[in-house]
């Protein structure tokens, strides 16, 4: 397959995808199943509430399987082993100052389905992220934002421990 259309994942988030398909496909849709059935035994379809909702349930569950069959089918894991634990790569964890507001944050770099800002997660792909990829402790990283210019000071780099 033409790797331009893998996406990359960290051992540990391809791994959360796995046993999330699992979940979805030997317990969820079983759990459906039954809520369908008795739903069904509720009497009229057409004014059953229980059976719309289970059925729109269902639904999304299937949705939810085929989703992350196609993105396993796409997935490229990245062998954090393979890389410099001090070179700042998919996998590692990052502390950093912010120049103009003198904060420290700390970023986690991972794969585009595995981010989450909130967490202090954040894709590879992103323009924090990207720009950060082959720096080492003591660069400085200039980010182009919607809200201008961001610069970044590589305190800390390590291998993350845990990306799920």
């Amino acid at each position: 397959m033409d790797q331009s259309k893998k996406i990359k994942y960290t051992k540990d988030g391809y791994q959360a995808m796995v046993d999330e398909l699992a979940y979805l496909k030997s317990v969820k849709l079983e759990e459906v199943k039954i809520s369908i059935a008795e739903a069904r035994s509720f009497g009229d379809l057409s004014e059953n509430s229980e059976y719309d909702e289970a059925k729109n349930e269902q639904a999304k569950v299937v949705s939810r399987i085929a989703e992350l069959e196609g993105l396993i089918e796409h997935a490229l894991i990245i062998d954090e082993t393979e890389m410099k634990a001090d070179v700042i790569n998919l996998g590692s964890t990052v502390k950093v100052l912010d120049m103009e507001f003198d904060e420290e944050l700390e970023y986690s770099l991972v794969g585009t389905n595995e981010a989450n800002p909130m967490l202090g997660r954040i894709s590879d792909r992103s323009p924090i992220g990207s720009a950060m990829i082959g720096a080492t402790v003591g660069d400085i990283i200039t980010v182009n934002t919607p809200n201008g210019e961001l610069k970044l000071k590589v305190l800390a780099v390590s291998r993350t421990k845990n990306n799920a």
